[in-house]
């Protein structure tokens, strides 16, 4: 078991479990923590998570653990890492049941005074427009060529049939689509979750929020992004429903005869994995991206409801009840990545659960506007604790694999 006397101090939030304390580690770990989010972290198996998935075959660089860690399936929430392509493995524990769990944010230029007499009121149209609950419907009720389509094109079929604008895949993680999704290796359950279930919220803890920009602490950042002090904005967060917890689910359960086929030996039984560049990983991957998209247009049909029920409330009320989208992003993903890791370019395959991308200034996948500030990130709060919005930097390139 590891204690927090193993962890070694590299900087005042800075720490590394090194290789030695465990003989079947084939890279260090390394947290992002205060001295006092330690001791919150030691009180359950997170870094045992993280040790163990320092032993993955293939994983290079270091473990990566993010500062409001938890305990996970197999792997930790709020866990990073990166495997090798073609040699290393991809694991749907690593991933986490509901792929492509993610956040986004829509910002709009009326002042909380214009609304403060209609927050229930708009609480209530939000509530109706944007369903909510274990295994709740929405009022679309896709068909299985719908589904296919959602599935390979993303946020772009949900603008397509009149939910959004070219502006809000363009303000989306890889522009709202993952390529290489592979609709013959979903399950026939797994389309049956997902058919009814587009353009709903889910259970636990995905949410709809009305937000006031509280304080700004980078104007330069803030007027990019449309953010205005005392405004209004809504934040989404949601990922792929049943569809995509029912591919966990499938592949975890399958992966558990690759692990013995490939002869991989693991720790812990939930951390299940396959060869990237295996039938088997193949399989994984491309149904994987299938939700990733399903997540990508769920919250995009999401976002439009919103945008409507917002108007609808508040029209007569301010000027503008536009709402603009700030920018969508993962926080439960696999992704094809390049970075320097060991002095080396290495093409890998970055797990990120409970962590998103947070990619520096410069970076061509973010829209053109974005690319002087770097990538925005979405780090919601808790029930009444405040959200932040922040962005990327090189460091974050140099230091955690741009999470």
């Amino acid at each position: 078991m590891v204690q927090l006397s193993d962890l070694k101090r590299l900087g005042p939030y800075e720490w590394e479990i090194p290789t030695s304390v465990r003989a079947d580690m084939r890279v260090p770990v390394r947290l992002f923590a205060s001295s006092e989010l330690l001791q919150a972290i030691g009180g359950d198996a997170s870094l045992e998570q993280a040790v163990n998935a320092a032993t993955l075959p293939g994983v290079v660089g270091e473990v990566l653990v993010m500062p409001d860690v938890h305990q996970g399936y197999g792997f930790p929430i709020g866990g990073v890492a990166a495997t090798e392509l073609p040699s290393g493995v991809i694991s749907p524990g690593a991933i986490g049941y509901d792929i492509n769990c993610g956040v986004r944010l829509l910002a709009s230029r009326v002042e909380l005074t214009d609304a403060e007499g209609v927050m229930d009121e708009l609480a209530s149209a939000l509530d109706a427009a944007c369903p909510s609950g274990v295994g709740q419907g929405g009022r679309l009720k896709l068909d299985e060529r719908e589904l296919e389509r959602a599935c390979r094109e993303g946020g772009e079929w949900a603008r397509k049939d009149g939910f959004g604008t070219e502006s809000d895949v363009a303000r989306t993680e890889e522009g709202g689509f993952l390529d290489g999704a592979d609709f013959s290796k979903v399950s026939r359950r797994a389309r049956d979750r997902g058919k009814p279930q587009m353009g709903t919220l889910g259970a636990g803890n995905h949410f709809i929020e009305v937000e006031v920009v509280d304080e700004v602490l980078d104007p330069e950042a803030a007027r990019v992004m449309g953010l205005e002090e005392g405004c209004l904005t809504v934040m989404i967060h949601c990922g792929s429903r049943g569809f995509g917890h029912q591919i966990c689910t499938d592949y975890v359960k399958s992966f558990q005869k690759a692990v013995q086929r490939y002869g991989i030996r693991l720790p812990d039984r939930e951390l299940v994995c396959a060869p990237l560049d295996s039938p088997e990983g193949h399989a994984y991957e491309g149904a994987m991206r299938c939700a990733a998209n399903y997540a990508f247009a769920n919250r995009q049909v999401l976002a439009q409801l919103a945008r409507e029920a917002f108007a609808k409330t508040l029209r007569g009320r301010a000027e503008n009840v536009h709402l603009h989208q700030v920018y969508d992003i993962a926080h439960n993903m696999g992704k094809t990545e390049e970075h320097e890791i060991d002095g080396k370019r290495r093409r890998v395959c970055v797990h990120r659960k409970g962590a998103t991308r947070a990619f520096g200034p410069g970076f061509e996948g973010l829209p053109p506007e974005y690319r002087p500030i770097g990538q925005p990130v979405l780090v919601p709060g808790s029930m009444g604790t405040a959200s932040w919005v922040l962005v990327g930097t090189e460091k974050s390139m140099e230091r955690s694999l741009g999470s």
